[in-house]
């Protein structure tokens, strides 16, 4: 068959995947990350090239990066941390030949591969111990946004703009049966924001106000991610109303919170509970609250909660335990009211799942895993293009802004926020910005 007659019969956005390479680097942050799981000081930055064939016949790379965060995605204190963090490079070697042996086959829509490299990290790749889903789903994210790259690249075009065409998804569709998984998504995505509001994490240990008074004044910062114990409400009442009043010494009029446990909370009523003593001691932090992130344990299915009572005072939004499609009728049922999106989960699954949400009326939110270099430009795309509540919280500039020298000083209005903003490219990148 000739060229012309290929590129008329093959829709150009499908491919296949022809070569794949894998580096790892350990990045250390210039300030401690505080979980409920431990204090994250190092972290290994896992970086994807992806070669594939498009169906007109390109041949392209592209790339993607992410943090294999153990103390995050696999908390288990049974096994030590450089144990757990020698069994993720090894899986995302295991995931990186997956990606030549399951998606080298078929031309695909990109989305399809990523959801089918996706299931088979999740259910059918072996590991030396038990690698939870959640870790599972991180190792396999910088394979399935390389391929997004790639095919944006070919194209050149926004990886945002690979779904005009409706195909056949095979792995999704099935959750969207009056309209099918690309047209849904294609509904999802927005013309998209030149700017996102900037997040600062607040660590419990950190010093307030003087954290605020000088994070405000050297970048603007308005809006603040706290990291609370989830084990006392007495304690985590306390810190929210001190960080609100820093922020109204800072001189910020309307400064916006949200609050994240890692899972600490034991149940759905402590969540209450804490509301309700907050909007006690302090109406105006009540109000700047904007959700919460997953206050509880992730496995949503075996330890269910109703959370109506909760959402009908403050959003909260399923985090670490949204592992899978088939999690978002039980979340749903649940009562939980929206998703706090990650790209470390996967390109492909984002957006499927972002979709679902949306079609139900359920909020976005898209936060990070202190995501470095490329892995910081395809969240912002991910804010600025999707419906999201936050825009989208960057704060790898916070805590290893070395991992970002590359893109200085060119991109700096990006990684260097000024007056509580992140600012986007003036252009939309091609793919998913691995070219800038």
């Amino acid at each position: 068959m000739s060229s012309s007659g290929r590129q008329r019969l093959v829709p150009e956005t499908v491919c296949r995947v022809t070569s794949v390479e894998l580096e790892f680097y350990l990045q250390k942050l210039i300030t401690p990350l505080v979980l409920s799981t431990g204090r994250i000081e190092d972290v290994t930055e896992a970086r994807a090239a992806v070669t594939v064939e498009t169906g007109a016949g390109r041949h392209t790379q592209g790339r993607g990066t992410i943090y294999l965060s153990d103390l995050w995605a696999w908390p288990d204190q049974t096994v030590p941390h450089e144990r757990r963090v020698q069994i993720l490079q090894a899986f995302t070697r295991q995931v990186a030949a997956a990606c030549t042996q399951l998606l080298s086959h078929e031309l695909l829509h990109p989305l399809e591969l990523g959801l089918r490299l996706h299931h088979c990290a999740l259910h059918e790749l072996p590991a030396e111990i038990h690698v939870p889903a959640l870790a599972r789903a991180m190792c396999a994210s910088p394979f399935d946004a390389a391929i997004h790259d790639a095919v944006g690249i070919a194209l050149q075009r926004s990886a945002f703009k690979l779904f005009d065409e409706d195909l056949p998804i095979p792995s999704a569709d099935n959750f969207f049966p009056e309209e099918g998984a690309i047209a849904a998504i294609r509904r999802l995505i927005q013309p998209p924001r030149k700017t996102l509001p900037a997040w600062l994490v607040v660590n419990k240990t950190d010093a307030m106000p003087e954290m605020i008074l000088r994070a405000h004044a050297e970048r603007g910062y308005r809006c603040f991610k706290l990291k609370i114990t989830g084990s006392s409400n007495e304690a985590d009442v306390r810190r929210t109303a001190d960080v609100y009043r820093a922020a109204r010494i800072a001189g910020i009029a309307n400064p916006r919170l949200v609050v994240d446990s890692n899972e600490a909370n034991p149940n759905a009523t402590s969540v209450l509970e804490y509301l309700e003593h907050l909007e006690k001691l302090d109406r105006g932090a009540y109000h700047a609250l904007a959700y919460i992130e997953q206050p509880t344990t992730r496995d949503i299915v075996h330890a269910p909660f109703d959370w109506r009572p909760v959402t009908a005072r403050k959003p909260v939004l399923l985090d670490e335990g949204l592992t899978d499609l088939t999690i978002l009728e039980p979340a749903q049922q649940q009562g939980w009211n929206g998703l706090a999106l990650k790209t470390c989960k996967g390109h492909s699954m984002l957006l499927a799942t972002a979709a679902w949400a949306q079609s139900r009326g359920m909020l976005l939110s898209l936060q990070d895993l202190t995501n470095p270099g490329l892995a910081l430009i395809h969240g912002a795309l991910v804010g600025a293009h999707l419906p999201t509540v936050n825009g989208a919280e960057l704060n790898s500039p916070q805590f290893t802004p070395a991992a970002n020298t590359d893109y200085l000083p060119r991109l700096s209005g990006l990684f260097e926020p000024q007056a509580g903003i992140h600012l986007l490219p003036a252009e939309v990148p091609v793919g998913l910005g691995s070219r800038l």
